[in-house]
This record gives structure tokens, C-alpha cells and sequence, in this order.
């Protein structure tokens, strides 16, 4: 017995050594991955957006909190609306833990309802996190004869759209067949820096899908002038105070069915602006990602210059990101096919 004890123990003294001397190994190949070239977040918009402002922020100083603390770098790919930069994560990057994307919200909802352009699974990304929830809004210019929903009904409004998955396309097609409002579609658009200028110009008559932080800190002096109408807060919850008396995108529901249908939608706002990592990259360094894009966003540095900007933070974890993935697309389905009808080109 003894003996049987003494074996027993040699064989977890030698497991425990196995594990202790393992674990600084797999921290020490992945610091030296980040060391041999630089850390980069693939933005899937063009400059001058949200998205692009988190990004760049993020950039700044994550570097500090990764093993090895590399040089970041960001790099654009707006095309697709963000599919090219999820595309490219999901097919062609390393999965060493040395690229990371963020992209609009919409990416990982739209395969839900149409796989045209999709080269990736959105259950299959490994989910970092996301800086803030996100509130969007329905807009017009201060002199538009839009200035509530009901101004809609009869008149037709002409609104700026990007990309298939972004908001500005999504939103205004969902709230348009659900509700009936006679939103008219303008494409082209590269982003909301661009919806923005067009709706000052008179070129639209304004958007549905812009979001609060686009407004507040590259626009704070339309929003503390009064330039703007705000029509619906596109969100489950309320935003700012600013908005306050503004109402939410559920009160235009008639029904609990077109209620579930925009709960459905509208639940990318909580994901707000996604981070993630190629799928298939080893769990440790997810972790090691995770514990790091926490440590920015909690970082005085960061929190600094986020406060200066006008940038809100309220960090969702990588988790949460992923189960509220995970419950979108686990939707019954009589539900999902009411959403995708709510996400169809509406009939002219």
C-alpha cells in the first residue's frame, strides 16, 4: 500500500511539474509571437467613424497590457460593410493571437438572414469584447419637416444608407416593413461621417442607424446647437440624457410579434462594437486577449483620453458577446423567418 501511495504521488509531483513547466512556456511562445511583428485590428469602416474611434483609442494603448508589449497597428478595410475585414479574419490571418477585427455590429446578425457575401460563422469567432452598448438613432436635419415618426406617415423619407450589414441599411429596412413607414433607401454611402454630411447638405432627408457616439463626439456642436431631430432612440434601452422624452424603437410595436421581431434585431446593440479573433486561435490566448482588452478599457490612460473625446465605456465581456450571439441564433424559428421579412428590401 505504501508503495501503490508512494508511486501515486510520484506521478502527480511529475503531472504537476508537467503543467507548472508548461504554462510560462505557451505565455512566453505567444509573447515572442507578438514581439516578431506588430499587433493588429483589422476596422472594417473607413476613418473618421465610431468604429474607427474606439479602434485607434484601443490602439493606443493595448499594447501595454499584451505579453511582449508589441507595436499596434489598425488597418481599414471598409468594404462589404465589414465583411471584408470578418472575411478576412475568418479565412486568411495567423491564429496566433496576432490579429484581431472589429466591424459594425450588424456583421455577425446578418447571416442570419442572408449568407450572400458570408465566408465565416459567427458561432465560430472567438469574441474579445466590445468597449461600450451602443444606443443608434433615427435623425433629420433641425430644418426638416421630419421631426417625429408620425411626421413619416404619408410623406416618404428619403434616408443614407452604407454597407448591406450596417445599421443605417438594416435599421430603416426593419422599421419600414414592420411599422409601415415609408423610409426611402439612398446606397452609397461609405460610412456615417459621409450620412452625416449628406443629411446637412439636403442630399437625404436623414438616417436611421446613426450612432450616439458618432454624434456626441464628432458632432457634440450639432447636438448641443440643437441641428438635429431626433426622431427614435434605435435601442432596447435608454440612452444619454440628452435623449431623454425620445421614444425607444419598441414603443412603435402595435403587437408582441413586432415587438419579438425588433427585441431580435435590435439586440446588436448591447454588442455595440465587436472585437474578435480568428476562430481555431488556442484558448490561452483568447484568455490572454480577453484579460488584456479588459485591462485598456479599465486603464487611466485610456479612460482619459476616452473621457476627452466624449466616448462612452461601458465594457461587455467577451462572453456576454458571444451568448448574446448565441441566443439570436437560437431564435425559434417562426421568429427568425418574421425577422427576416423585417430585414427584406421593402416592396416599392
Amino acid at each position: 500500500m505504501k508503495q501503490a501511495t508512494t508511486f501515486s504521488c510520484a506521478i502527480l509531483a511529475a503531472v504537476v511539474s508537467l503543467i507548472v513547466g508548461t504554462a510560462p512556456t505557451a505565455a512566453q511562445d505567444y509573447a515572442e509571437a507578438l514581439r516578431s511583428r506588430n499587433f493588429t485590428i483589422l476596422v472594417g469602416s473607413p476613418p473618421g467613424g465610431s468604429y474607427d474611434l474606439y479602434a485607434r483609442a484601443i490602439a493606443r494603448h493595448i499594447g501595454r497590457h499584451l505579453p511582449g508589449q508589441p507595436s499596434v497597428i489598425t488597418r481599414h478595410l471598409p468594404g462589404g460593410g465589414g465583411y471584408e475585414a470578418v472575411n478576412l479574419l475568418a479565412n486568411s490571418v495567423a491564429k496566433d493571437g496576432t490579429t484581431i477585427a472589429t466591424f459594425s455590429r450588424g456583421v455577425p446578425m446578418q447571416p442570419l438572414v442572408d449568407t450572400s457575401g458570408v465566408h465565416f460563422d459567427p458561432l465560430q469567432l472567438q469574441w474579445i469584447g466590445s468597449p461600450s452598448n451602443e444606443v443608434g438613432l433615427g435623425i433629420s436635419w433641425h430644418t426638416s419637416p421630419f421631426k417625429t415618426f408620425a411626421d413619416i406617415a404619408g410623406k416618404g423619407m428619403a434616408v443614407g444608407t452604407t454597407g448591406p450589414a450596417t445599421d443605417s441599411n438594416v435599421f430603416p429596412r426593419v422599421i419600414a416593413n414592420v411599422t409601415g413607414a415609408p423610409l426611402k433607401m439612398v446606397s452609397g454611402y461609405r460610412g456615417a461621417a459621409d450620412i452625416l454630411l449628406a443629411v446637412e447638405r439636403g442630399e437625404v432627408d436623414g438616417a436611421f442607424g446613426i450612432s450616439w457616439s458618432s454624434l456626441w463626439p464628432n458632432r457634440k456642436d450639432w447636438v448641443e446647437s440643437g441641428k438635429l431631430n431626433y426622431i427614435v432612440q434605435l435601442a432596447l434601452e435608454q440612452g444619454p440624457a440628452q435623449l431623454k422624452g425620445v421614444p425607444l424603437v419598441l414603443d412603435l410595436a402595435t403587437n408582441d410579434e413586432q415587438r419579438r421581431v425588433l427585441e431580435v434585431v435590435f439586440a446588436r446593440q448591447t454588442v455595440a462594437y465587436p472585437y474578435a479573433a480568428p476562430p481555431g486561435m488556442p484558448t490561452d490566448r483568447l484568455a490572454t486577449l480577453r484579460a488584456a482588452f479588459v485591462a485598456t478599457l479599465e486603464d487611466p490612460q485610456f479612460l482619459a483620453e476616452a473621457s476627452k473625446a466624449g466616448m462612452s465605456v461601458k465594457p461587455v465581456s467577451g462572453n456576454r458577446v458571444a451568448e448574446i450571439i448565441a441566443k439570436v441564433y437560437a431564435s425559434p424559428p417562426a421568429l427568425i423567418e418574421r425577422v427576416k421579412a423585417a430585414m427584406a428590401v421593402p416592396v416599392k
